[in-house]
Parts: C-alpha cells; sequence; structure tokens
C-alpha cells in the first residue's frame, strides 16, 4: 500500500489550549508579539462597538417587552449577537492563534412556525454568551488598550511579557464565552460537517455510475443495436454475412452483461446482501493478485449501511494491495467488539504508506469519518503495512441476536 491512513483534525476546529499554544515570549518583539499587540490595541474599538451593540440590543429589546415588537427584536439582537461571536473568533484565531469550534446554527425548519423559532432565538446560550462576553470586554478593552499604548513607549523591555500575560486573558475568555456551549453543541458542529462529506460523496458515486453507464454498457448497446440492424438487413441478401454480424452482436451482448454485472457489483454486490460479509469479502479476496486470508468472526450481521461500507472499505484496501503494495501475502479480519466492527487489513509488502497517496484512501477515510468511524494505518518503510478501520456497530432490522 502507498496511503497512510490517519485522522487529521480540521485546520478550523478543534484543538485545544495545548495545540495553539504560542512559542514563548521573548525579550525580541517577534512576529507572535506584534500579533499580540495588533489585538491589544484593537481591543478598546472592538470593545466598544460589541457594548454599545449589546447594550442597545437589551435596552430597546427588554424596555419594548411589554409590547408585541420587544420579544423579537431582543431575538434579533442576539442573532446579532453570534455574528459578532463570528468576527471576534476570527480576529483571535487570526491574531492570537486560538482555534475554537464554530457553534452550531439555529435551527430554521418553516414547519417550526414562528413562535418556537423566537423561543429558540431567546434561549440561545451562543448568543447570550456573547453578550456577557461584550459587557466584560468594554473594561478590559479600555484597560488592555492603556497598558499596551503606554508599554509602547514606556515600558517596551517588559511589552513581550506583559503582552503574552494580557492575551493569556483574552484567550481564556474566547475559549470560555465563545466556544459552543458543551459537548452536545460540539459534537452538532462535527455531525454537520460529516453531513457534507457523506453528501459530496454520494454525489460523486452517481456521477461515477452516470459515466460508467454512458461510457460503457450504453455505448456497447447502441452498437449492438446498430450491428443487428445492418445484419437484419443483410439477411436475405448475405444469410453468411448477417450470420457473422449476428455472432459478433451475441459476443457484444456478453460484453454489456459483463459490464452491466460489475457495475451492479460497484452499487451494492449480490453476495454481500445474500450471504453477508465472510462470503462477499471472500469474493474480493479471489480477485486480489496476491493470497488473502480472509477471517470474519461475527455472531450476527449488522445494519444493511455498515455492513456496505465495511465491504467496500476493504474493496479499496485489497486494491491498493495489488495496485501498490509488492505484498507476497494479505489477511483480513473483522470482528465485533461492544458496539463497533473493527476491520483489520493487512500485508507484507513494501510499506510506506501515505494518505496523499492519490489511490482513493483519503476519500475512504472521509467516509468513514461521516460515520463515526476511525481509520488507523502502521505502515513503516520497508513494511508491513496493518490498516485498522472501525465502524459503530448497529443490529440489522430483524436479525438482531
Amino acid at each position: 500500500m502507498t496511503e497512510s491512513l490517519s485522522s487529521p483534525l480540521p485546520a478550523e476546529t478543534g484543538g485545544g489550549p495545548d495545540n495553539d499554544r504560542p512559542p514563548p515570549a521573548r525579550l525580541a518583539l517577534d512576529r507572535h508579539t506584534w500579533k499580540e499587540i495588533a489585538h491589544l490595541l484593537a481591543n478598546l474599538p472592538a470593545a466598544l462597538i460589541g457594548f454599545v451593540y449589546v447594550v442597545t440590543v437589551l435596552a430597546v429589546g427588554l424596555g419594548l417587552t411589554v409590547t408585541v415588537v420587544g420579544l423579537p427584536l431582543l431575538a434579533a439582537g442576539l442573532i446579532g449577537a453570534r455574528w459578532w461571536g463570528r468576527l471576534e473568533r476570527a480576529r483571535a484565531r487570526a491574531l492570537l492563534g486560538v482555534r475554537v469550534d464554530e457553534p452550531s446554527r439555529l435551527p430554521r425548519r418553516a414547519a417550526d412556525g414562528f413562535f418556537p423559532r423566537l423561543w429558540a432565538a431567546l434561549k440561545d446560550p451562543v448568543g447570550w454568551r456573547t453578550v456577557l462576553y461584550d459587557l466584560i470586554r468594554m473594561p478590559w478593552g479600555i484597560l488592555t488598550f492603556t497598558l499596551t499604548l503606554v508599554s509602547l513607549f514606556v515600558l517596551w523591555p517588559v511589552l513581550p511579557f506583559l503582552a503574552r500575560g494580557l492575551t493569556n486573558v483574552d484567550r481564556a475568555m474566547v475559549r470560555g464565552l465563545l466556544s459552543p456551549s458543551d459537548e452536545l453543541e460540539r459534537r452538532i458542529a462535527e455531525l454537520e460537517s460529516d453531513r457534507g462529506v457523506v453528501v459530496d460523496t454520494a454525489a460523486a458515486d452517481l456521477r461515477r455510475i452516470e459515466r460508467d453507464l454512458h461510457d460503457g454498457a450504453q455505448a456497447r448497446l447502441v452498437n449492438l443495436a446498430m450491428g443487428l440492424g445492418l445484419a437484419k438487413e443483410k439477411l436475405l441478401e448475405d444469410p453468411d454475412a448477417a450470420a457473422v454480424m449476428v455472432d459478433e452482436a451475441h459476443g457484444e451482448v456478453k460484453l454489456a452483461l459483463r459490464e452491466l454485472r460489475d457495475l451492479a457489483r460497484g452499487i451494492h454486490p449480490a453476495v454481500l446482501t445474500d450471504r453477508g460479509l465472510d462470503a462477499a469479502l471472500s469474493s474480493i479476496a479471489s480477485r486480489c493478485t496476491v493470497p488473502v486470508k480472509v477471517t470474519v468472526d461475527l455472531t450476527a450481521r449488522p445494519a444493511a449501511a455498515i455492513e456496505g461500507i465495511a465491504y467496500f472499505t476493504v474493496s479499496e484496501l485489497l486494491q491498493n494491495v495489488s495496485k501498490h503494495s509488492a505484498a507476497r501475502s494479505a489477511a483480513v479480519e473483522v470482528w465485533r467488539s461492544d458496539d463497533r466492527l473493527l476491520i483489520q487489513v493487512g500485508d507484507d509488502g513494501r510499506g510506506g504508506a501515505s494518505l496523499d497517496g492519490g489511490t482513493g484512501m483519503k476519500g475512504l477515510a472521509d467516509r468513514l469519518g461521516a460515520v463515526d468511524g476511525l481509520f488507523v494505518v502502521e505502515s513503516p518503510e520497508g513494511g508491513p503495512t496493518t490498516v485498522t478501520a472501525e465502524l459503530p456497530w448497529r443490529d440489522r432490522e430483524g436479525l438482531a441476536p
């Protein structure tokens, strides 16, 4: 294999205090220090804008709650506070290197009606924490702006250490008040990202099927129809030539049927539906260019969707073994551990697998990640390579143990 499997964190999400910690402060005013100074000087105008906005929203919204427009105005103000929080996260990301997940969006289903959506906006914890952030930032912005400006002229020898201390407080505020509400919020954001991966993968699969049909079986069937039409015209004039053309058309039919069977196997193989993973994986292994030992230890079949992903995962991995590994043998093991389905594919090839090797493994890792799966590789130079895939176990309806 030439692809490695890993589970990289998105560049714009996740991470923690250890992942975005700047280098230690030094006496020299380096690039990181100048960014911190710029952030501290920008605190006052940013805090002033946020404070005026929040006070206006609270004064007008709460003051008019006795009327029919008060609560909608307050809800709109909280939604606006969400947008201001996004700008503050972007500023912290650019100048302080703080990377936090973006909170999930408010639900906007038309079927919910006006009042459920209004209530969701009014009780939005993200909006209220942004309001609290802007209220706290006003005195803090004045303090940091004043200290930094004075230090630029009077205390510049200790400015890097002062800037680091002040910006560490800023980092804590951003992580504490502008990050998603809790683990559930973070999980929702991950699922929204995974849904996009699933949609993109499904669209790519549909385009592949359409292309295979258009370029393969469809073109062959068109040639078949033309050949049979010519044979029909020659049937009375030249029976021998017509017989030859019919024989050629018969060969075209066989090739078209083979292409359609291969295409159907690529969508969802019949052997997987009828006999399960053991037989389906054995069928894949028989087409591999190196000997493959298949061991499936399952007392029940997983849900069809999980079973299909497991099948195509092994299929892709064995294709890489055939094309890139230069291995003499390979092995596939599948078993269940609690509520997870584990797949391990190993070979004794040359190793050195890399996720950016261009053999389709990046898409495979994304597909597994989209269903809460894991994708891990151990592939030192010189081999051997061991790929472990993990999927959530869901019982098949009607076949649960």
